[in-house]
C-alpha cells in the first residue's frame, strides 16, 4: 500500500556531500519544487491567477532564499571539506 504523503510530496534521494545544512536545504528545496508545481498547475488550469501565481512563488523563494541564508550554505570560505584538503 502507497502512502498518500509519499504520493502526493516525493522526495527524490541526496547525492550531495552529507552535512546536515545541506541535508536540511536539500529537503528544503524539494519542498519548494513541489509548491512551485502545484501553483503552476493551478495557473494553468485556470484555479488562480497568473499574477497570484507570481506572488506565492515569490514568497516560497524569499523563504527558500531565507533559509540558504540561515543554514550558510556556501559562506563556509574557512571551512576544509574532504576536496579542499590539501594532499599529503
Amino acid at each position: 500500500m502507497v502512502n498518500k504523503d509519499d504520493f502526493l510530496y516525493p522526495r527524490g534521494r541526496y547525492y550531495g556531500q552529507v552535512k546536515p545544512e545541506n541535508l536540511l536545504f536539500n529537503a528544503n528545496l524539494q519542498e519548494f519544487a513541489q509548491k512551485v508545481s502545484y501553483i503552476c498547475n493551478l495557473e494553468t488550469s485556470g484555479k488562480i491567477p497568473p499574477q497570484e501565481a507570481y506572488e506565492q512563488i515569490k514568497a516560497l523563494w524569499k523563504s527558500l532564499k531565507q533559509s540558504k541564508k540561515e543554514l550558510r550554505i556556501g559562506e563556509n570560505p574557512f571551512r576544509m571539506d574532504d576536496e579542499d584538503k590539501p594532499e599529503e
